[in-house]
């Protein structure tokens, strides 16, 4: 399977020989973006699809954020066009999750430290947190993920 920044490298060629502009500037406004963080700072570094993922994920936020922003000040062109970026960067990002999803997800990691012998209770929390991010990261939120795991835990 190819990674993120391979399938962004791809997209922009594919956008280029289509003359999809809108798409064009966005996939190369984001690779410019991986480019920056790669090579800024003290030393350079390879970011993985993890750190592609979560980069994908503030870019596509800021726009829906400054969507917003133009909507209430009646800039619905401006808007339209921040939110159509972000409806293309948000096809890059994996499918989320329902709150169904992660719950059972919470449940097999308790599950499985259970199998393992574990104690459960809040102190298990880091360790369940481990486990569940791993599997849904990107894919929900962090914070009602933590909640979810406390309620569980309790």
């Amino acid at each position: 399977m190819e990674n993120l920044k391979a399938r962004l490298r791809e997209d922009m060629k594919k956008h280029l020989k289509a003359g999809n502009r809108v798409e064009l500037m966005t996939v190369r406004n984001l690779l410019g973006e991986i480019n920056t963080r790669e090579k800024g700072g003290k030393t350079p570094m390879e970011m993985d699809d993890a750190a592609v993922t979560s980069l994908l994920q503030k870019e596509a936020a800021r726009r829906r954020e400054t969507a917003q922003t133009y909507s209430e000040v009646g800039a619905e062109d401006r808007a339209a066009a921040e939110n159509s970026e972000a409806g293309i960067i948000e096809a890059y990002l994996p499918a989320p999750l329902d709150a169904a999803a992660v719950q059972g997800i919470i449940d097999d990691a308790l599950d499985t430290l259970r199998e393992e012998g574990n104690e459960l209770s809040m102190r298990s929390m880091g360790q369940v947190m481990k486990l569940v991010s791993a599997e849904v990261s990107g894919r929900f939120d962090g914070k009602k993920v933590s909640e979810m795991v406390r309620s569980s835990l309790a």
